[in-house]
């Protein structure tokens, strides 16, 4: 038996250090000509970040948008990006601060 693959099984799991940790931050970026509404990265979004927009693109699709109030609520799981069949919607990181504790 490797002695490498032994000595990880007996490593005692470590709690997450909550005054340490950083919870991933992102803000997203939308290309709005590109969008054709398919809705599926407001549909996907955990966060619920995403909503449609009031206005729409130069073909009358109404792109995502920031809902109100959830600005910094992104957590840069890019899964929006992921399922855009168009590449109009991503997200990029943020500088993080440590979770709150509490």
């Amino acid at each position: 038996m490797d002695t490498t693959v032994g000595a990880a099984l007996r490593t005692p799991r470590r709690p997450v250090n909550l005054a340490t940790a950083r919870v991933p931050r992102g803000r997203v970026l939308v290309i709005p000509a590109r969008c054709k509404a398919c809705n599926y990265c407001i549909e996907f979004c955990p966060q619920e970040v995403l909503v449609a927009s009031r206005e729409g693109n130069a073909k009358g699709y109404h792109y995502p948008e920031v809902a109100e109030g959830k600005d910094g609520e992104c957590v840069h799981c890019q899964f929006c990006s992921l399922v855009c069949p168009e590449m109009a919607i991503f997200t990029e990181p943020v500088e993080t601060t440590p979770a709150r504790t509490g």
